[in-house]
């Protein structure tokens, strides 16, 4: 290595640090350059004799980044300027805080009493009455809504166990704009096969309390929680309630009822989410949205328990008087 090539390196490292702010650097001069070289003369030994010697490729190219640089003669040292306090990086002090201040989503607890959604659209809490979310639709607005719902609950393949064996989907029947909503549980053999809710035996029971009850079918909207038959017309699961959710609460939200009758503890599920008995439950009103609803027992259960039908027959009375509706057979 050449005593100027160390001369240029000494200036370059004496401008860099120059530019870096340090006080009290005397500027890079000749006589600076000479004590550097001076000082190199002397401690010749410590450079020339490394094992980057040998290399003219490394000894060639000279910088302040070398492995053994000149130091600055004393009376070019400068006053050490503050430095700033180097805080050392800790994984872990950076990590604990970022965890506690994402904290883990809150799972809100459902009471019974209070109807499960899974949909966009929020229900009211029973006990308390509501309103529905959307303005009311003209008839004719509300067929065209059902019939791309109804497109919607045919191409639906959410619950496997029941689409492999279903034959037909039943969507609902009725008055777009009924003042009563009649929910039932689920299809059975004879809906699964016509397509239409209550046209067994349980809903020719139903035909004959609406008829007692001065109330005709078509003037009524009839739906159940599901739109196809369980096998062997078990228990809905809560599963499938929840899947078929959106079509129900979309056909209560376009209908707008004054009033939602559910037939059955499936029913109450559904509408309330609630897992009290049915006879816990009748004999009041409960609220859905904008609706009162009325909780008694379902057609079949009445066939299976004749003497519950004087029960239902309270339950659909106490509507009757809601609605401002005479009582057949009361003078």
């Amino acid at each position: 290595m050449q005593r100027n090539q160390w001369k240029a390196a000494s200036a370059q490292l004496l401008k860099h640090w120059s530019r870096s702010g340090i006080s009290q650097l005397p500027t890079s001069t000749a006589e600076s350059h000479s004590v550097a070289a001076s000082w190199l003369e002397t401690h010749a030994s410590l450079v020339f004799e490394t094992p980057e010697s040998a290399n003219p490729r490394v000894n060639a190219d000279v910088s302040s980044d070398s492995q053994v640089a000149p130091p600055i003669a004393a009376n070019l040292v400068a006053e050490p300027s503050p430095q700033r306090q180097s805080v050392p990086f800790t994984p872990q002090a950076v990590a604990e805080p970022t965890l506690k201040s994402v904290a883990e989503p809150k799972t809100l607890a459902i009471p019974s009493s209070s109807p499960r959604s899974t949909s966009p659209i929020s229900t009211t809490q029973p006990g308390s009455a509501g309103t529905w979310n959307s303005k009311s639709l003209p008839i004719l607005e509300r067929q065209v809504a059902f019939d791309a719902l109804n497109a919607q609950v045919i191409a639906c393949r959410k619950c496997e166990e029941i689409v492999c064996r279903r034959q037909r989907t039943v969507f609902g029947v009725g008055a777009l704009n009924a003042r009563v909503v009649m929910f039932g549980e689920a299809p059975g053999a004879d809906e699964d096969r016509l397509g239409e809710p209550f046209v067994g035996a349980a809903g020719q029971l139903l035909d004959k309390i609406l008829v007692a009850s001065g109330l005709k079918r078509p003037e009524v909207y009839i739906l159940n929680s599901l739109k196809c038959r369980p096998p062997n017309n078990r228990t809905p699961a809560e599963s499938e309630i929840e899947n078929c959710r959106p079509f129900f609460e979309a056909q209560l939200e376009t209908i707008q009822p004054e009033y939602i009758v559910c037939w059955g503890a499936v029913a109450v599920r559904a509408v309330l989410g609630s897992t009290d008995s049915v006879g816990r439950l009748r004999g009041k009103f409960h609220f859905y949205r904008g609706a009162k609803v009325l909780v008694t027992y379902h057609p079949s259960y009445l066939l299976r328990t004749p003497d519950a039908k004087k029960l239902t027959w309270e339950d659909m009375k106490m509507l009757l008087k809601d609605m401002g509706l005479p009582i057949p057979g009361k003078s």
